[in-house]
């Protein structure tokens, strides 16, 4: 597979700067081009304008925007680029500018650079055609504000190679990218039903159905997002919504342009937002009906064709669009019924053909993939858009695949990992919270049973499971991960136990498999106080065995290298002098300011009394007893139906990111 570490990025407009940027941040020596030096100049002091913003608002500091700032050189001269191992062409949508941009980058660059186009309109396979070696070309559509903005489409043409988009693939994942992976076809995934929601907003403005202010007040309620469609338009250019429908045209009438759509554009104007909001129910109706129609008979389209999963959709909705439910999880919210109801509506009144599918058994979404290659499996929590947190639907499918590589006979290594942000942030914490105001413990009683046998499996197998921390491993995430029988990590892996600190314990065996690893006191440290761990850190106690780079993880992932051995604690004298405070006090002592420092210096007690003052007493107590009393995993579960019953426990759990003062009840 080819590895990338320089990038062109051609066009330094505002999509490009941005795209140059977020590959600066992540260390790749990037070229950014553009046909004058006035452009480019431009393109970088924006660049330079955003990181400063940074620094401000205490996102990087200034040390770091000089590395990104080094990583960029400017030019005009398209032969500069000809040591790129990829390019990313991001001018504007014209399909012969771009065409005949790719046939002089066809002439300047190496038979094996990966050429790709941001385009949001064209076809790949089409601007593939104007190449030497089609087999190279890929598209990679990139979303505004592409330096912050997480989600890239991947787009192989009819003749890309699969060695391209795995090299694309592993590029997007290490410039912070979640990726989906789409067939060439007009809109890709999120514009083919994001773009015709914007214009059916525009028709119930045409068709006089409510004002603007209405349409978005109903759209921002119904979809659980901050701006409606016409504030969107906005912010994102008017004409750019009425272009990218245009090209849908094609696919049939619901896709015409409505006609105040290019009115607007054609003038260059931004929408009036003002006016008083319809509360007549009625009409909020036939706005939610038409709106949500419109979405549902597109994606259904979409998995008609095979364009994408249904989780692609999804994931594009949540990471790309910042919807708070995806399509299919409106889908799956209103019910197979209802469904057929909006798609039928909408059918009708375009004179389209009904798509076939609707319906549970084409909504079902993939979370844990797997892959197996020689004697290896891969495992990789894909549910990115949630930063891999575990649910019920999460946690059989890791049961469903983990059984599948265990009982390969043909497998002797299985690695866990994620993708995104994240290895895993811990449980949903969305489940907990609807279980308790139902007074459903229970439920909650059943799925913490059940994420234990799994997780037992993991830590039984006779194979070698190799856990390598991509991202956040945080409660539930580090639980999972002690399951292995080695602990990897990239440098940018963090983890924690943050459960005290929302009214919770650690009930996946968490008290029990970190205590086993690194001993009782630095468990008791790190579940009490809900310390964050840098790799380094963890790498410092014992709970990670090695820090490896991306390069070493696609090398261990391809059975290129040997896994590590698992590594031995050599503890330095800060983390002796915390595991000494905490054989030598117990947690009522820490918690009654009655504890001796044992060496530790006094500010450095009095933070330790201070984090654990803010914890919820009965979490406190319950995993301190756990770790003392080190019965084994399934202790945890006794006091599940305790501590659930809490005020605390749905304080904390409400109150994610907020202090809160807990009262022990």
């Amino acid at each position: 597979m080819k590895t990338i570490k320089s990038v062109g990025v051609v066009g330094a407009g505002t999509m490009g700067a941005a795209i140059a940027q977020k590959f600066a941040q992540e260390n790749f020596i990037v070229i950014l081009a553009d046909r004058e030096g006035e452009f480019v100049k431009r393109g970088i002091n924006n660049i330079t304008k955003m990181l400063n913003e940074g620094i401000q608002r205490k996102v990087f500091n200034e040390e770091q925007v000089d590395t990104y700032l080094s990583n960029i050189r400017g030019t005009h001269n398209l032969d500069d680029l000809k040591q790129c191992d990829l390019i990313v062409e991001a001018i504007f949508e014209d399909f012969n500018a771009k065409t005949e941009l790719f046939r002089s980058l066809d002439k300047i660059v190496r038979p094996d650079t990966i050429l790709a186009t941001n385009t949001s309109s064209f076809s790949v396979t089409e601007l593939a055609e104007h190449v030497s070696h089609p087999e190279r070309f890929v598209g990679l559509h990139y979303f505004y504000h592409a330096a912050k903005n997480r989600l890239v489409e991947i787009i192989p043409g009819e003749k890309t190679s699969a060695k391209v988009v795995d090299a694309v693939k592993t590029f997007s994942m290490l410039s912070g990218k979640d990726a989906v992976i789409c067939r060439d076809s007009y809109g890709f995934v999120v514009n083919r039903f994001f773009v015709p929601w914007l214009n059916e907003s525009v028709r119930l403005l045409d068709e006089h159905v409510a004002n603007i202010a209405t349409i978005d007040d109903v759209c921002m309620k119904v979809f659980g997002i901050g701006m409606g469609p016409f504030a969107l338009m906005n912010a994102t250019g008017v004409p750019v919504a009425y272009h990218a429908e245009k090209t849908l045209e094609r696919l049939g009438s619901l896709y015409s342009v409505s006609k105040k759509l290019a009115k607007q554009a054609d003038a260059r104007q931004q929408w009036e937002l003002e006016g008083d909001i319809n509360p007549d129910e009625k009409v909020r109706e036939i706005i939610r009906d038409r709106m949500l129609g419109i979405v549902f008979y597109v994606c259904s389209q979409l998995l008609d064709e095979q364009v994408c999963s249904a989780a692609d959709i999804n994931r594009g909705a949540k990471i790309g669009l910042k919807w708070r439910k995806g399509p299919i999880d409106l889908m799956l919210q209103y019910k197979e019924d209802a469904v057929w109801a909006y798609i039928h509506q909408v059918a009708g009144l375009y004179q389209m053909p009904v798509p076939e599918s609707i319906g549970e058994k084409y909504w079902k979404m993939e979370f844990v993939s797997l892959e197996t290659k020689g004697k290896i499996a891969v495992l990789t929590m894909n549910r990115p858009e949630d930063l891999n947190a575990l649910n019920e639907d999460v946690m059989k499918q890791l049961d469903e695949q983990f059984t599948i590589a265990n009982n390969d006979p043909e497998i002797g290594t299985i690695f866990i990992t994620g993708t995104g942000k994240a290895f895993v942030a811990g449980a949903d914490i969305k489940f907990f919270i609807k279980n308790i105001k139902a007074h459903k413990i229970s439920d909650i009683e059943t799925f913490t049973g059940y994420g234990q046998c799994v997780f037992q499996k993991i830590d039984a197998s006779d194979k070698k499971v190799v856990v390598v921390l991509n991202g956040l491993a945080l409660g539930g995430g580090l639980e999972l991960a002690m399951c292995a029988d080695v602990i990897l990590a990239l440098s940018k892996a963090q983890m924690a136990f943050p459960e005290t600190g929302i009214g919770i314990y650690p009930g996946l065996g968490g008290t029990q498999r970190c205590a086993k690893k690194i001993g009782k006191p630095l468990s008791k440290y790190l579940i009490h106080t809900g310390k964050m761990l840098s790799a380094k850190d963890a790498l410092e106690i014992g709970l990670v065995d090695k820090i490896i780079t991306t390069d070493e993880m696609a090398e261990l992932f391809a059975g290129k290298i040997p896994v590590p051995a698992p590594g031995s604690m050599h503890l330095n004298n800060k983390w002796k002098t915390i595991e000494q405070f905490f054989t030598n006090n117990s947690i009522d002592k820490v918690l009654s300011h009655n504890f001796a420092s044992d060496g530790m210096q006094s500010d450095d007690a009095e933070k330790i009394f201070k984090t654990l003052k803010r914890k919820a007493p009965i979490a406190l107590n319950i995993a301190d007893k756990l770790i003392d009393d080190a019965k084994g995993c399934d202790s945890e579960l006794k006091y599940l139906d305790m501590i659930f019953s809490t005020s605390d426990a749905l304080l904390g759990l409400s109150s994610i990111g907020k202090q809160v003062e807990y009262h022990g009840n």
